[in-house]
């Protein structure tokens, strides 16, 4: 009888790590799902000094690149390099963190595109 209760406990126990594991890997579904586009060659054409990576979820990389482009002009046009982009671009709402920023010389940002169920994810280094 007590190993009938161990065992069970066991097996519990078990489960419940395994739900557990299962949820804590699912926290980040969408990146995780994300295409990662070659921006090789293209790292100083999107409109900021470097961008250094790019990811899409249920677009295509073409269009990732048209937005984060899109995003670094409107960027420019409110500010110049330290400029910030406060409005939709096309269809996208983008939302940006900057760190590791060196006051006059230089910042790094990650920017998060959304547009319904589609997104760009991308960071740049910004000289300024």
């Amino acid at each position: 009888m007590r190993r009938t209760v161990i065992t069970a406990s066991l097996a519990a126990a078990a489960m419940l790590i395994g739900v557990v594991g299962m949820q804590a890997g699912s926290a980040s579904p969408l990146k995780a799902r994300a295409t990662k586009c070659n921006i090789k060659g293209d790292q100083r054409d999107l409109g900021a000094s470097y961008v250094t990576s790019l990811k899409v979820r249920g677009t295509s990389c073409a269009k990732g690149k048209g937005i984060t482009k899109a995003f670094n002009n409107c960027r420019f046009q409110n500010g110049g390099a330290n400029g910030k982009c406060n409005h939709k671009v096309g269809a996208y709402s983008c939302s940006e963190h900057r760190y590791d920023a060196v006051k006059g010389v230089q910042y790094s940002s990650n920017v998060t595109c959304a547009a319904g169920g589609k997104r760009v994810w991308n960071t740049y280094t910004q000289n300024t």
